[in-house]
């Protein structure tokens, strides 16, 4: 298996790609420590920028380099009494060692759009086959980013609405997902949608929920949110 070079990488070229269209000098880059999976393509990497701006200034050096994600909210909906529950994926995450819950999220590689890679990790991480219309654009095509001073990941935020029969709904609760190859071990679960906010902890899944409550001019649902 031949490992993908950093240089060659579709995260690696749209980096570069926006630091000359943002005026930036490239003078070197200097590459510390790359991640691939087991297929042997970048995942991110660690590098030193040596860049200047148009008044020649040096610029922080250190970034990571992620790329582009996306997050997808998944609503169910249950038929009888309208009641909003959040699907969440629960996995340990290296931020802490502990588990997390999260709404399914992945990486954009540079064959597949943000749209398409949303339904693929829908299906990989939760099991639900959802399409392509059913998909509501909640960052409309913007990029987003959760720390500008250390990465260049930019965030896709999307949601979701299924309407299904509470007994339907239950049956979410705890079923194993995710690559085995990746050193995914996920389970999902179900959360009344004020509950499951509460259980979020990373800021990313947080402000997906206030976006799609907004988006879906659920201000009754959004008042009850709390940390």
């Amino acid at each position: 298996m031949q490992e993908e070079r950093l240089e060659d990488a579709h995260k690696f070229k749209l980096w570069k790609k926006k630091l000359t269209e943002n005026n930036l000098t490239i003078n070197h880059i200097d590459e510390k420590f790359t991640r691939r999976n087991h297929l042997g393509e970048v995942l991110f990497s660690t590098v030193l920028l040596d860049a200047t701006d148009p008044d020649g200034r040096k610029i922080p050096p250190l970034c990571l380099v992620k790329g582009e994600v996306v997050c997808i909210l998944v609503c169910l909906i249950d038929n009888a009494t309208q009641e909003k529950y959040l699907l969440l994926v629960k996995q340990r995450r290296i931020a802490e060692g502990a588990h997390t819950y999260e709404q399914p999220a992945g990486m954009v590689d540079g064959t597949k759009t943000p749209e398409e890679i949303a339904l693929q990790e829908v299906r990989e991480e939760t099991g639900i086959h959802i399409t392509a219309e059913q998909l509501i654009d909640l960052s409309e095509g913007k990029r987003l980013f959760p720390s500008t001073g250390t990465s260049d990941e930019a965030m896709y935020f999307f949601a979701c609405e299924i309407y299904l029969s509470k007994t339907e709904i239950e049956k979410f609760e705890n079923q194993k997902h995710g690559e085995a190859g990746e050193n995914e071990h996920i389970t999902t679960h179900v959360f009344p949608f004020a509950e499951a906010h509460k259980m979020i902890n990373n800021t990313n899944g947080l402000l997906l929920n206030y976006l799609y409550l907004q988006k879906v001019n659920d201000y009754e649902l959004l008042k009850q949110l709390t940390l």
